[in-house]
């Protein structure tokens, strides 16, 4: 792994996106951080998130993700199955989740309530997105 640029903080994220497009402008927001070095690992499914989680080595030193960022309309698994299976993993628990999603959906956003993770929308406008993410993350 990389040394944190000088000066800024090193945060490790999966962002789980299946859009190309929506996780290309993720990174690129995150990028421009001038306070954060943001290390970006991109999937684009539940099922391979939990895969990858799953295949980190598991002891007090690994190496986990500071921040999941998480779509919730995913291919082989919806995001809030993902989330209660990292939420019942003693492992996984621990770690932030945000919900990064463009669902306006009131039952989605009490969900997320429920699970006691962040739920930003995702804006359809550049400038919105990049301000949405540079003020949250």
């Amino acid at each position: 792994m990389q040394e944190p640029k000088e000066g800024k903080k090193r945060v490790s994220v999966l962002l789980i996106e299946d859009n190309a497009t929506d996780a290309f402008l993720t990174k690129e927001i995150l990028s421009e951080s001038e306070r954060t070095d943001y290390h970006i690992t991109v999937i684009r499914s539940g099922v391979d998130a939990l895969a990858y989680l799953d295949s980190e080595p598991r002891s007090q030193n690994a190496s986990k993700p500071d921040l999941i960022l998480l779509d919730l309309n995913l291919p082989k698994m919806h995001g809030f199955e993902f989330l209660e299976r990292i939420k019942t993993d003693q492992g996984l628990s621990a770690i932030p989740v945000c919900i990064l999603t463009t669902s306006h959906a009131a039952q989605d956003r009490e969900r997320a309530e429920e699970l006691k993770v962040g739920y930003l929308l995702k804006p359809l406008d550049l400038k919105e997105f990049e301000e949405t993410l540079s003020d949250t993350v």
